[in-house]
């Protein structure tokens, strides 16, 4: 099933991919690439830089055009192996697409110059969109987590038509840059990671950063082995890390640039509500990165959006409450896919 490119004729446009290792699961890629975005000076007439993104789209089937075709984009300084919980659930059912890829400046993916801002990161998911031929009414399902939730507005602000359901996880509409910094204690815990190169040490920070300290030390109740949610976690992000190039540090500088300057405005952020079929924000109650108050703050604007708080829970959300996480995920998708069958005729 695997391939090493697109299967439509734009796979000539694509880079190879086949020197890069792959946390996911070989038998359900329908395949992968590395996505050429190139952006223009405003005059339109002369290159200003060139990067690419790299990709994989996994699912159980590759032939139907009825399938639920699933975005999902990552957050801060993490690449898209931390979709490994949603992977491993939707990439081995019929009639779903799911689709991950590195943020510009972080795993596989290019490091055009920065400092980025959400909307250009934006505007990298919409070249790999349409690269991909994902240009369809009302056919993607958006997740984003935190960084990725930003980008996800601002995604959902300029291509809201083809656009099923939105699912904004831990994450904020941003505003002033102060507004923007981490609670103290991620910020401090942020700072130090930059200056750790030793993957292995940085382990113990990630843990204490992303996960409420009392689950951390619970046993995870899906591992064969009996080890606590620290251990089985620590041995999944080490994984990861591993296998990609480390994060220069303009990626890790550009990236944060771009959340501290993120905002997203009440009235686009209403219009975003009005113009989707299926809008849920989700947060946690211990989130030592983004205050579960900013998902308030959306939920204020977008009046017609779920929202839903699970208590105990960190920032890693999709990791800490996988089964809890897909579930929603696949009602979300069922309940947007009834929705606009009839949305745009209102």
């Amino acid at each position: 099933m695997s391939s090493e490119s697109s299967p439509s004729s734009s796979s000539t446009h694509l880079s190879s991919t086949s020197h890069l290792q792959t946390v996911f699961d070989l038998s359900t890629r329908l395949h992968r690439g590395l996505c050429p975005v190139t952006k223009l000076r405003p005059q339109g007439s002369e290159l200003l830089e060139s990067h690419s993104l790299y990709y994989e789209v996994h699912g159980g089937s590759s032939a139907s055009e009825n399938v639920h075709k699933v975005v999902f984009i990552m957050g801060l300084n993490s690449n898209s192996f931390a979709w490994g919980p949603q992977i491993r659930h939707f990439g081995k059912k019929e009639g779903y697409a799911s689709l991950v890829f590195d943020n510009r400046g972080v795993g596989h993916s290019g490091y055009p110059r920065g400092p980025y801002t959400t909307s250009g990161m934006a505007e990298d998911v919409i070249c790999l969109l349409d690269t991909l031929g994902w240009t369809g009414t009302r056919e993607l399902h958006i997740v984003g987590i935190s960084l990725g939730g930003m980008i996800a507005q601002e995604l959902a602000s300029r291509i809201p038509q083809r656009i099923a359901s939105l699912t904004l996880a831990v994450t904020t509409p941003g505003g002033r840059p102060w507004n923007n910094f981490p609670p103290w204690a991620g910020l401090k815990t942020l700072t130090r990671l930059v200056f750790i190169a030793d993957p292995a040490k940085k382990v113990p920070l990630v843990m204490d950063m992303l996960y409420p300290s009392k689950w951390l030390a619970e046993h995870d109740e899906d591992d064969p082995q009996g080890r606590t949610n620290r251990e089985v976690q620590a041995e999944s992000y080490l994984r990861r890390v591993l296998i990609t190039k480390p994060q220069e540090l303009m990626g890790h500088i550009s990236q944060m640039a771009a959340a501290l300057t993120h905002h997203v405005s009440p009235a686009r952020l209403a219009a975003i509500s009005k113009s989707i079929p299926k809008v849920v924000i989700i947060t946690g109650d211990e989130d030592n990165l983004v205050l579960p108050s900013h998902s308030l703050e959306l939920k204020a604007s977008m009046p017609e959006a779920e929202l839903i708080q699970w208590q105990g829970t960190g920032h890693a959300i999709n990791s800490q409450r996988i089964k809890m996480f897909n579930a929603l995920l696949e009602e979300t998708f069922e309940e947007a896919r009834q929705k606009a069958e009839s949305f745009d005729m209102d």
